[in-house]
Parts: structure tokens; sequence; C-alpha cells
């Protein structure tokens, strides 16, 4: 492994502002930042109608092929480059294309369940848990879904009832014990920022 590469895991419940704090470092060493999201790592599931595909439970760990994600992140950090898969939410399956990632000086990992699996967050030199009320995340979640992924307001409360809110209590909020740093609010959070960068900044002026 390369030890001048800091990994960096951003987790989360769902419309926490795991983006947001996530958007802030990006701006601050945007040269230095690559970043690769679980959401990316949704299974394909080709097999299945659409209607089929829209009834699975996309909030647990089954969902994810959270071992596709350990080997690329284990390549980042051996300095080699990888094709990262990409899913589209409009159609729940993955798309035939990939994004092109090279390593960076820092990796950040996100996404709601990156601290569930060991091996994935045993990667990771920082463990970030952003800690949001659960109303404001609901609300957060119903405007980027209906916005940003074309779906009905019917169909987010109903996924947020069925799956989203019993595999958080689940799974995410268990792992917030894996964090090494709990933020509430997220990008929010200035004094948060201000810290997390801070160390950011230590590691890239020793590497």
């Amino acid at each position: 492994m390369d030890n001048n590469i800091l990994v960096i895991g951003i987790a989360g419940g769902t419309g926490s502002g795991k983006t947001t704090l996530m958007e802030n470092l990006i701006r601050s060493f945007a040269q230095d930042v690559t970043v690769i999201s679980h959401d990316n790592y949704y299974k394909r599931h080709d097999e299945l109608s659409y209607e089929e595909r829209c009834k699975l439970n996309y909030d647990e760990p089954a969902a994810f092929d959270t071992s596709l994600m350990v080997y690329h992140l284990e390549e980042l950090r051996l300095g080699h480059a990888i094709e990262c898969p990409v899913y589209d939410f409009t159609v729940h399956n993955r798309s035939g294309e990939t994004i092109h990632i090279v390593p960076k000086k820092v990796i950040i990992v996100e996404g709601i369940l990156i601290f569930e699996n060991k091996e994935l967050r045993d990667l990771m030199d920082i463990r970030i848990f952003v800690d949001t009320d659960a109303d404001v995340r609901l609300c957060r979640r119903i405007k980027r879904d209906v916005n940003q992924r074309g779906r009905t307001l019917e169909s987010v409360l109903s996924q947020y009832q069925q799956t989203v809110k019993p595999m958080h209590e689940m799974y995410v909020e268990p792992s917030k014990k894996y964090a090494h740093i709990v933020v509430p609010e997220g990008g929010k959070n200035l004094v948060a920022l201000d810290m997390i960068t801070g160390r950011i900044r230590r590691h890239l002026e020793e590497a």
C-alpha cells in the first residue's frame, strides 16, 4: 500500500449531509482528492424487469457489490487506476458506462453502509460519521429523489417506511461505533470541517 495516500470514509444515514461535507473537502483540495461512492456499486440486475427491480431492498448490505469496491480501493491504494461502475437510479440498474478513476493523495469513500463491512472500513485511515436528525434526513431525501432521480413522492415515502428507516436502525446507526469522528450536521459543521481540512493539509505537506 502507498503510505502517501490517505483514505477517508464518510458515512451516515440518507440525507445526513455526507455529500455537502465531501464537496467542501473537494473544493479545498481539488487537485489532490478523488472520490468513490458506494452507490455506484449497487449490484446489476439485468435478469429482473424494472417493476421487479423497484421492489428490491436497496438499503441492506446485500444490495451492494462491496467485494468489488474493496478490490477497487485496494487497487487505488496500490497506485493503480480503476474503472468504477456507474449506477442509473432512474432504472434501478447499472449503466453500461464506467468512470476512470486514478489514485490521488487523498481518496474519499462515501456511502451509508461503508462502515458496516469490516474489510472495507479497515482500508480507511479516517472514518467520519455524519449524524443528522431523522426528520431533516427524510426531507432532504424527498427533495433529492423527486428532483434528481425522477421519483414520485409516494414511492419515496413508501420506500422510506418499508426499507430505509428499518435498515438505518439495523445497519447504519450501529456502524457509527466504528467512526473516529462523529460530525453533527455534516458539511454545515464548520468546526468539524476545519479540523478535517487541517488533518488533510498536514497529510499533504508530509506526503
